[in-house]
């Protein structure tokens, strides 16, 4: 793969693709480690001379209304912070006011544009990697630099489109990310998985189970692996399309995947055989939870994505601290990836070997070979 230091920047006008898509309550950012995360290849490029075009994509915009809720002006404020110095923002992420801004960008200068997504409403232009939006964005700079690991499965224009039009590579982000992730490709394991829905997961049970020594299975999800076994969710949400799939997982790998023994639902904690038709598992029992301490090997690497109830409420958040804590408490060294897995580190205010910044980006890695973004880096 490309990297940042193949390319020849001094004094380049450089597009760099980041990912800014972080949680802002009330004109208030929530969790600002994507953007911390981004400031090694930044401050790169600010030593290279370079001027500093900013792209990234904020929240779902599928209608007008959406964009006065996903407006990435939060961040140039947060971005300026941690710079230390003075951040541009234009408002538009198309049209004359980010040409002229770009012309009177100075060495060393930075633009953060406004939220990509914008250009989805009404067309789906950046979703669905218009070739013009792709040609415009490459035609304001010399150089593409990819450093939103979390939007690397995304083959969108501000991540796939503008590489046909520019030398592309790498930033330092998603190379960190690649080596880590790769890392767990590779070595034997343990693999957390929590979370809604079984389809994002697949795809990583398929590809690391044969060099995983346990899956355990949490959240929600485990709702269609219990029912795989005849087991009654009540009104939990059932992944009937993959049901055949989870069948064969359990059938060729039962040794190998945990599930809950106990659950903890709207009434109370119970034994997965107790669930009543009109309750929905909420978080896993503290029986379950012993249970995978008593499975985790602590000599191996875990990897940990998504979470084992509904953490955001008191009352259904035990599995998933629990967990999270013994992984602290006894050094075992871990892999966080996704948002929500994220937030619950941080709520906790645990420290790990390596906190990815991709949630479904980490997941499509890890349960495929590579991916279109990182091909054409290449």
């Amino acid at each position: 793969m490309k990297k940042i230091t193949d390319l020849e920047l001094k004094n380049k006008t450089v597009l760099l693709r980041v990912d800014y898509n972080v949680p802002i309550e009330n004109g208030i950012i929530k969790d600002n480690n994507r953007i911390k995360q981004s400031l090694e290849t930044l401050n790169y490029l600010i030593n290279q001379n370079c001027k500093i075009i900013l792209l990234s994509h904020l929240g779902k915009v599928k209608e007008e209304k959406d964009k006065e809720n996903n407006s990435l002006r939060p961040v140039r404020e947060e971005l300026s912070k941690l710079l230390n110095k003075e951040v541009f923002f234009v408002s538009e992420p198309k049209g004359e006011e980010l040409e002229n801004k770009v012309k009177s960008l100075k060495n060393k200068e930075i633009i953060l544009v406004e939220n990509t997504r914008y250009m989805d409403v009404p067309d789906k232009l950046e979703s669905n990697c218009d070739d013009e939006l792709s040609k415009y964005w490459a035609s304001l700079a010399d150089i593409f630099v990819m450093d939103a690991f979390g939007s690397i499965h995304r083959e969108h224009a501000s991540t796939y489109g503008v590489t046909k039009y520019l030398e592309s590579a790498a930033g330092f982000l998603v190379l960190k990310e690649i080596e880590e992730l790769d890392k767990v490709k590779e070595s034997n394991k343990n693999i957390i998985l929590g979370g809604a829905k079984v389809s994002d997961k697949i795809g990583l049970i398929q590809n690391l189970i044969e060099n995983t020594e346990n899956i355990f299975i949490g959240g929600a999800m485990c709702a269609t692996f219990l029912k795989a076994e005849n087991i009654n969710v009540g009104k939990t949400f059932v992944d009937e399309e993959k049901m055949d799939v989870v069948k064969d997982l359990l059938k060729k790998y039962r040794e190998k995947i945990i599930i809950p023994v106990d659950v903890v639902t709207e009434n109370e904690i119970k034994s997965i055989y107790e669930i009543e038709d009109d309750e929905a598992i909420l978080d896993i029992g503290p029986e379950t939870v012993e249970l995978f301490k008593a499975y985790l090997n602590k000599n191996i690497v875990t990897l940990v994505n998504g979470t084992m109830g509904l953490f955001e409420k008191e009352e259904y958040e035990n599995g998933t601290k629990s967990i999270l804590e013994y992984l602290h408490d006894s050094n075992i060294k871990t892999v966080i990836c996704g948002g929500d897995t994220g937030s619950a580190v941080k709520k906790y205010n645990l420290n790990f070997y390596y906190v990815s910044t991709g949630g479904g980006a980490s997941l499509e890695y890890l349960g495929n070979d590579t991916l279109p973004c990182i091909e054409v880096l290449k």
